[in-house]
């Protein structure tokens, strides 16, 4: 973290951006409908983690268990699990993005909880309050992510599980130029762990704000696995799956997005 950007600065900064974000509607801030939540209840329903279909074994029957949505609003994932008859908390760091499950609970009489707070600091909750975790990705948005496991690990319930997803460090790795990205070149320009606020000159970090983009970070994959199994988990199941909107030319030529399983032993 430099001097001019505390971890406090990168919160207050990016719980901007994601509140922005939701008022406008982005991908992530577009509740699902009443039809999704009826056929739910009915046990037809699916949950993103990565754009390709999990393993069944990795998310079945949720009737009945205590589900931790964390980072994750936006009126999308925590519905459809509590409309499919589990116990819903869910956490995150923007308010607008809260109020939207808040929308659809109200809106389609569903019972479930949410918590404004940073996703590396869990004290709001009991040790094994939960029976499972879904984390989509948005650890890129907190600089230190082994403090995101310890305290998953803290909270879930013995035998419990996270779910959880993040890009391929790879692609924070490269020069964005779009001149070169037209030429069909890749250059590597930084190296990892990647961070917004320490790689970017001054005149790209105050660009990123004039845009009003969220600063983040690119972990390495010892921190997003190793992180989990120095906290304690167990890694039960890996997938991959490629972007199915490359935004990066590496998108077009490898899987950039990661999902975990992983279990608290009991």
């Amino acid at each position: 973290m430099t001097a001019r950007f505390s971890s406090k600065d990168v919160y207050d900064h990016n719980q901007n951006v994601w509140n922005r974000l939701a008022r406008e509607g982005c991908d992530w801030s577009k509740p699902v409908s009443a039809e999704v939540i009826q056929a739910a209840r009915r046990g037809e329903w699916k949950i993103q983690l990565i754009p390709a279909e999990l393993p069944t074994a990795w998310l079945n029957d949720v009737q009945g268990k205590r589900i931790l949505c964390l980072a994750a609003s936006g009126g999308q994932q925590a519905p459809v699990l509590a409309a499919a008859g589990a116990e819903v908390v869910v956490m995150d760091a923007s308010r607008d993005q809260l109020a939207l499950d808040d929308m659809v609970a109200k809106r389609d009489d569903l019972s479930l909880r949410t918590v404004l707070g940073d996703m590396q600091d869990l004290s709001e909750f009991d040790d094994e309050s939960f029976d499972l975790i879904f984390h989509p990705i948005s650890n890129l948005y907190v600089p230190d992510i082994r403090k995101v496991w310890a305290e998953c690990y803290r909270v879930l319930g013995k035998g419990g599980k996270l779910l959880s997803s993040f890009y391929n460090p790879v692609v924070f790795i490269f020069d964005r130029s779009t001149d070169l990205a037209k030429s069909g070149l890749m250059k590597p320009r930084f190296t990892l762990p990647y961070a917004d606020i320490t790689d970017l000159n001054a005149d790209e970090i105050e660009g990123k704000i004039a845009r009003g983009e969220a600063f983040v970070f690119g972990h390495t994959l010892a921190e997003q696995i190793s992180g989990q199994l120095e906290a304690g988990l167990l890694l039960t199941g890996f997938e991959e799956a490629f972007q199915p909107v490359p935004r990066f030319l590496i998108d077009n030529y490898m899987p950039t997005f990661i999902a975990t399983c992983s279990v608290k032993p009991g």
